[in-house]
């Protein structure tokens, strides 16, 4: 899988077949980040990371600061490997957690990504946890399944059985 725009343009992120994630295909990520434009100097959080190419795209569009969170420790591991490309260019931090557990912590960012496994998870409480840690116009942005209760307010895109919605926290 290749970084599709930006600074690292075609850098190949390695993936394992053999661990059980769904990487955000091309032409969805390529809507999402024509969607979010520059994303110079934000903070991103990249949770149920998997392949982790959502956070390597945004540092790609300028993002400054990557936190990855998954709970698959050999995911894990391959993103530190993938990490490694970006060489000092990008802090980027990278978590073996549960979604929930990590999202109690104090910080706070300008985007979330959030890409869950598909009905497994209760969206709804996912949405709330997230955008508590979001940044005043921070965007939290939901990749889900059609089949999927999501949360009003926000702007969505259908994607096959994807759909993608963006919210942006306004206080």
């Amino acid at each position: 899988m290749n970084i599709l725009s930006g600074r690292y343009k075609g850098l190949e992120i390695k993936t394992n077949k053999r661990l059980s994630y769904r990487p955000t295909s091309s032409k969805v990520r390529k809507s999402i980040f024509d969607i979010l434009g520059s994303l110079h100097g934000l903070s991103v959080l990249d949770i149920f990371a998997g392949s982790g190419i959502l956070g390597f795209e945004a540092a790609s569009r300028g993002a400054a600061k990557l936190t990855f969170v998954d709970n698959n420790r050999k995911v894990i591991e391959l993103i530190k490997a993938n990490s490694y490309k970006l060489g000092n260019e990008v802090q980027s931090n990278v978590f073996c957690s549960k979604w929930d557990k990590f999202l109690t912590q104090k910080s706070q960012y300008d985007i979330i990504f959030a890409d869950p496994p598909y009905g497994k998870i209760d969206i709804t409480q996912l949405t709330e946890k997230c955008f508590s840690s979001l940044l005043n116009n921070g965007r939290f942005i939901l990749e889900s399944s059609k089949r999927d209760d999501i949360p009003i307010g926000g702007i969505t895109k259908h994607y096959g059985d994807t759909i993608v919605t963006i919210w942006t926290k306004s206080v």
